[in-house]
């Protein structure tokens, strides 16, 4: 069964006094059964009525759990006198133990590893208590909020926000915070998660109207350090820092998806007929240095002419037609002959 919406906050330590937690329940019932010892349940007692009185405490009890308040803990200890009075004037000890019981019970609270609960004293601020068990003061200590310091998440968006060259984007962000100060946050701020929500939100409609698409597009991590400075500007003074800012989604009009696709498609045309033409200039300088190394080295252009021939025929594994002045140029027999010639021509030359 879902519990109501106020009574929901009251449980979460935003609203009420106190917090009567499990412990506190066993609190109550440990004095409940103390008091029934003290009043000796003997034969001569009414079984009926104990049972009525215990069920009048036990009801107290779990109004107290719902409504934690002080007021209704004092009309609690009330009706329960009234209930013992008027269905068993004989019983005294059990009244007065469940009454001490009520006003302790409140006053054990335990804090989780990541809570921190703000106390106030007389409506100022006291303490800030916590993590683990710890008593508040029965009357005069309330529990002004009970604050999580884990980071937190929220998400944020922006829609139909115009940009600077006035084109309507769609913009999901996520930001990332913590709670620094309990104190600050529960007492500088009324609700801090929805001023959170709402500095980050303006925040990011700013961020919009400033930039351009193209800037929405291409700079994420630029735009998104730019709101967490914004934000984070606005929120210290409550006690919270704004850890990081993420953009989730950027959602532009249908009509124009088409437009940037084909700027996009173009654009990397262009790119890839730019790289093209540098490559192409490249290998004609190349080209062009090797023309030069066989300018005077007959011999070198051969072989090569030959050796180009040689690697077709060995990767494709079929026959290449060739020109008969070509075959007489590129004859090895030649071009081994003259290249023994010369060396020879060059060792006798030595010799004399």
């Amino acid at each position: 069964m879902k519990l109501p919406g106020w009574i929901m906050k009251d449980r979460g330590g935003k609203r009420g006094h106190f917090q009567l937690n499990a412990i506190g329940i066993l609190v109550v019932i440990g004095f409940l059964l103390l008091g029934l010892f003290l009043d000796g349940l003997s034969a001569e007692l009414d079984v009926q009525e104990n049972r009525l009185v215990i069920a009048s405490i036990l009801a107290a009890a779990l109004i107290a759990f719902f409504l934690p308040w002080w007021p209704v803990m004092l009309i609690n200890i009330a009706a329960v006198w009234t209930a013992s009075v008027t269905l068993g004037n004989h019983l005294m000890f059990l009244p007065a133990m469940a009454s001490l019981g009520f006003m302790i019970a409140p006053g054990i609270t335990i804090a989780a590893q990541w809570n921190k609960v703000v106390v106030l004293r007389l409506g100022r601020f006291y303490k800030v208590k916590g993590p683990g068990l710890f008593f508040l003061f029965p009357f005069i200590d309330a529990i002004a909020g009970t604050v999580d310091t884990r980071i937190r998440v929220t998400d944020f968006s922006a829609e139909k926000s115009l940009t600077l060259d006035t084109v309507p984007v769609h913009i999901d962000a996520l930001a990332f915070w913590m709670i620094w100060d309990a104190e600050k946050a529960v007492l500088e701020v009324r609700n801090y998660e929805e001023a959170v929500a709402l500095s980050a939100q303006t925040a990011l409609r700013s961020t919009i109207g400033s930039n351009s698409l193209t800037a929405l597009l291409s700079e994420r991590e630029r735009l998104g350090e730019e709101i967490q400075r914004i934000v984070d500007t606005k929120t210290n003074p409550w006690g919270i820092t704004i850890i990081s800012v993420e953009f989730k989604e950027i959602l532009v009009p249908k009509e124009l998806e088409d437009v940037l696709s084909r700027e996009a498609q173009a654009e990397r045309e262009k790119k890839a007929r730019t790289i093209l033409s540098n490559t192409e200039a490249e290998i004609a300088r190349l080209y062009e240095k090797a023309a030069e190394a066989y300018k005077n080295n007959p011999t070198a252009l051969r072989l090569r002419a030959m050796n180009m021939i040689y690697e077709s025929m060995r990767s494709k594994g079929g026959l290449i037609l060739t020109p008969a002045s070509a075959l007489e140029t590129m004859n090895l027999g030649a071009v081994l002959g003259a290249a023994a010639y010369g060396e020879k021509t060059g060792a006798v030359g030595g010799e004399n």
